[in-house]
């Protein structure tokens, strides 16, 4: 079975940092493209970060580019976001995803296949 596990969520304030994890198992994780969604009360799922399999090219939304790092340990199939530079804009849901077929829009949540149940993140003015 397909399991996709966030973690690391928490209240901060802004200014803060806060690094997700998503542990994965029932599928190849070194073949995967994974990335990193959110999505706020009354508004759409955002595309947050991405790392691809091929070659670990990472893609960002503007509005966290430079705050935030997508990362991934092969070894222990597990992609992480490091976030810093918290605002209260960034108050979200997070949410891990997967795409076991190779994705054309990194940031888009209808290429990935696989999802987690989500992570909460509140930054605090």
């Amino acid at each position: 079975e397909v399991q996709l596990l966030e973690s690391g969520g928490g209240s901060v304030q802004a200014g803060g940092s806060l690094t997700l994890s998503c542990t994965t198992s029932g599928f190849t994780f070194d073949d995967a493209d994974m990335g990193w969604f959110r999505q706020a009360p009354g508004k759409g799922r955002e595309g947050v970060a991405a790392i691809y399999t091929d070659g670990g090219r990472t893609y960002y939304a503007d509005s966290v580019k430079g705050r935030f790092a997508i990362s991934q340990d092969n070894a222990e199939n597990t992609v992480y976001l490091q976030m810093n530079s918290l605002r209260p804009e960034d108050t979200a849901m997070y949410y891990c995803a997967a795409a076991t077929s190779p994705v054309i829009a990194a940031l888009w949540p209808s290429e990935y296949n696989y999802w987690g149940q989500g992570t909460q993140v509140t930054v605090s003015s």
